[in-house]
Parts: C-alpha cells; structure tokens; sequence
C-alpha cells in the first residue's frame, strides 16, 4: 500500500540544489534539476557519509565524504557501478507540498568488493626488531644538496642493522600520493581504515607508509628537517634582546 508524507515545500525544497531532510524517523537527500524533485536515502553505500550534504554532479549526487556518486531520482551508483545504489523513492507535489512514498522505497545494494590488502589482520611473524626510518625532508632531488635529518637518520639505522635489527628507509619525496583531503574534519566516521584515498586510488604510494607502521615495524624513527624559513628568532645576551633571521637550511 501506499504510504504518503509530507517532507516539505516545494518552494523552499526547489530553492537549493541538494538538501538532507528527515521525516518520519528517515533521512532523505532531496534534490531539484530541471523542474523534477528527486528523493533517495541519504546514506552512502560506502562508509554511510550524508548524501544530502554532498553536490549535485549532473543528474549524480556526489557523497561530500568520499565521492561515491548515486542517481539523484532512481539511486544507482554511476557508470560501471550500477551494482552499488542507494533506496529510491517515488515523489510527487500536491498542493505546493513535495511528498514521498515511503512504500516505493527500492532496496539498497552493496556491490562486493575484494578487501584492500592493508585491511589484512595484524600479525607479528617471529624475527628479530624491527626498525623503519622515515624521512621527511623536501630536498629537490634535482639539485641535491646535503640533508643533516636525512645523515643522522642514516646513522641511527645502521646502528640499528649493528644491533642486529632488520632495517627500511622510506623517503616521503620519492612517493607520490595525494594529501589528507580533511575526512577526519567532516566526520570521525568519514576517516577510515585503511585510507579512503588509498583504497580508491590504487597509485596511491601511501600505502608504502601504512604497510611499514602498521603491519611491519616494531618502531619507527621519522627525521624532519629544522626549517626556519624567514622567522625572526630572538637572542638574549647581557640582559638585551636582539634578533637574527634564521636561514633556510635543511640542519637538524
């Protein structure tokens, strides 16, 4: 049977592209393109991110957590991903009311996906201590020049490989990989393990990093260089206060 409600006005629902609302108990993302009024759950298959939060991509609403992309009117993923879609609901303006049928609702599907090897469990093989040293310098590899952080942590891993330990240097400027785009701030739910951008992104040379720490190294030393740039830093000497510019160098 058919099950009506009221989820709004239309005037006020048609005045903004996107929107989450929730009626009876139920979160929707409500869209409006083109004069027609599309109604799909607002959670995402993907990590449950609000739909309605996200942006309007042609006739695909893009999760604002991680992208994922679902038919705003009939709520399949996108192209090549129809397998993965959200609940769809028959919609319809009575009397510049916008209304939903809770009965037409269509079922969710979560296409299957393969586990993302960093998502293996965690187990310690038996070996002797294990030691990974990072390095963090942004030294132009075109025009190198010596790194003090990137000498010392080279002398604290061949003591380690002196004390019988297995050793991996990771330099972060030889990775290529996007930066953090901010998940954690939108949603503690929406940061998840492994990394959303890894698992989407199989070029992603983080996952170097996720493997060493989590899964391989029984500690960790990261090197950073001191770099001051053109701060101004101030010397006390004989009760006066100078201050000398700091210059650029990658010194520890």
């Amino acid at each position: 049977m058919e099950n009506w409600v009221d989820i709004g006005g239309a005037d006020e629902l048609s005045a903004i592209s996107l929107k989450r609302v929730t009626a009876m108990n139920r979160e929707f993302a409500v869209s409006y393109k083109d004069g027609k009024f599309g109604v799909i759950s607002n959670t995402c298959n993907h990590a449950g991110g609000p739909l309605g939060k996200g942006r309007l991509d042609g006739e695909y609403i893009v999760c604002p957590w991680h992208n994922w992309k679902f038919h705003r009117c009939n709520g399949r993923g996108e192209p090549g991903f129809e397998e993965d879609r959200v609940p769809a609901y028959a919609v319809k303006v009575e009397g510049g009311r916008v209304l939903v049928d809770l009965s037409s609702a269509s079922k969710r599907h979560k296409k299957p996906h393969a586990p993302h090897p960093l998502a293996r469990k965690i187990e310690r093989a038996p070996g002797p201590l294990r030691l990974v040293g990072i390095s963090t310098t942004a030294m132009d590899a075109r025009n190198p020049r010596f790194s003090g952080s990137d000498h010392l942590l080279e002398h604290a891993l061949t003591e380690g490989r002196v004390l019988e330990a297995e050793t991996q240097l990771i330099s972060l400027n030889n990775l290529k990989f996007r930066n953090c785009e901010g998940y954690y701030s939108k949603s503690a739910h929406a940061c998840t393990w492994p990394c959303s951008i890894t698992q989407m992104d199989a070029g992603d040379q983080m996952d170097q990093v996720y493997e060493a720490l989590v899964h391989w190294a029984d500690a960790i030393i990261v090197a950073t260089p001191i770099r001051w740039g053109g701060s101004l830093i101030p010397l006390f000497q004989d009760g006066r206060t100078t201050e000398l510019r700091a210059e650029r160098n990658d010194d520890p």
